[in-house]
């Protein structure tokens, strides 16, 4: 939830980051080298980690900041051979259960200070909870488009917010959106149309029922 306040800029760093990105995939393709037999070696190399790695990696690294949509996109191309889509769906929500949780902690226990001055820095307000509005500032925070994952989860930890309750609300926020990149990113890896339609068409509906329940809560005070 936005404070009155205008919010700084955003950081530069990120943008010199993906700017740095693209400066090194023109150096290689410039040198020589084949970008698809390097991202086929990508590839070969996490899945020699095996899907305890790269689960745990999902489970923790978002929570600081790293994109959710890095391991929903590609586990499915990755493990589904192994694990079944259906596997992998559920080893990744479990994943998202486990970096929720830990958001939470990090939020309103071991990084609390320091997380309430970044949050207030950049310009969010952490809201006032009651038990008459957890629900809907629970609602609001995740259904609200802009901040990532892991900032929504600070905002809420650090708004004391009941962990059941915010486990409840996020894990089935975010469930669609997990689901519908899976499918999306196994259909596409693996040049699957139908499959790529159908996770797309997960993604739609989901846009739909948010925007029907942003209408209804992320517009309502308190």
């Amino acid at each position: 939830m936005a404070s009155s306040q205008p919010r700084r800029k955003i950081p530069v760093v990120p943008l010199a980051g993906f700017v740095i990105v693209l400066v090194a995939a023109a150096a290689l393709l410039v040198r020589g080298v084949n970008l698809t037999v390097l991202g086929r070696q990508a590839v070969g190399i996490v899945q020699s980690l095996g899907p305890w790695t790269f689960f745990s990696a999902c489970a923790v690294l978002p929570a600081i900041g790293a994109p959710l949509s890095l391991f929903t996109i590609t586990a499915g191309d990755f493990f589904a051979q192994r694990l079944t889509l259906a596997g992998v769906i559920g080893a990744t929500l479990v994943a998202i259960a486990v970096n929720l949780a830990l958001s939470y902690w990090l939020a309103r226990y071991a990084l609390r200070p320091l997380l309430s001055r970044i949050i207030e820095r950049y310009g969010y307000k952490i809201p006032k909870v009651t038990a008459d509005n957890a629900l809907s500032i629970a609602l609001a925070v995740r259904l609200t488009p802009g901040p990532p994952l892991f900032v929504q989860s600070y905002i809420l930890g650090l708004a004391q917010v009941p962990f059941r309750l915010y486990m409840v609300v996020s894990w089935i926020c975010v469930l669609p959106w997990a689901i519908g990149a899976i499918v999306l990113g196994k259909g596409i890896l693996n040049g699957n149309f139908r499959l790529a339609v159908y996770g797309l068409g997960v993604i739609v509906v989901a846009v739909v029922v948010v925007q029907a329940l942003r209408k209804r809560y992320v517009s309502k005070p308190g």
